[in-house]
């Protein structure tokens, strides 16, 4: 058996790939067009093994191998996923809640359209925590729904909390009927 890769292994190699494609896409004439339209058939055969694995497997191994990360954006490629966006969203935001929660965030999918994720984020704390909360949130949810290009937050409701200085909270003596 070959060796297998691990998940960074895998992350480089499908950056690299991303790099030829690009140098393919950017050469000029036909070798370039014949080697792309190479790719996209032989993309369409790997999908179509996907999906004879998958109609064997039957739905229970389906949906253990559709949890693989790896996997799980194979099907989503090849249309083939078993959990629709909105499902596979909500549950990303599942396993992100209880770190969200340890830094005083909340969060709940509002809704998926056009490509868009919307979540509504509540965030306790300085602007730096509640960025950090944000970007973790979307990246958990563009992993698990590559077929997403965006998330978006929806404004808070009561917006920030105002910063009022301790001195704008002292009152002068001549107020309080004390000494003056």
């Amino acid at each position: 058996m070959a060796d297998r890769l691990d998940d960074q292994d895998i992350g480089r190699r499908l950056a690299r790939v991303d790099d030829l494609l690009e140098r393919v896409e950017g050469a000029p004439g036909p070798t370039a067009g014949a080697a792309l339209e190479a790719v996209r058939l032989l993309t369409e055969v790997y999908g179509e093994a996907l999906a004879r694995v998958l109609d064997a497997a039957g739905p229970s191994l389906g949906g253990r191998l559709a949890e693989d990360e790896l996997i799980g954006h194979l099907l989503v490629l090849h249309g083939l996923h078993p959990d629709g966006v909105e499902r596979r969203v909500t549950r990303a935001l599942d396993g992100l809640r209880p770190a969200l929660r340890e830094h005083g965030g909340e969060v709940e999918l509002a809704g998926v359209a056009e490509g868009v994720a919307t979540v509504r984020l509540t965030a306790e704390g300085c602007r730096s925590t509640a960025a950090a909360l944000e970007q973790a949130v979307r990246e958990a949810v563009l992993a698990i729904a590559p077929e997403l290009s965006e998330v978006r937050r929806l404004p808070d409701a009561a917006g920030p909390p105002a910063f009022v200085p301790l001195s704008a909270l002292a009152r002068p003596a001549a107020a309080t009927g004390g000494p003056g």
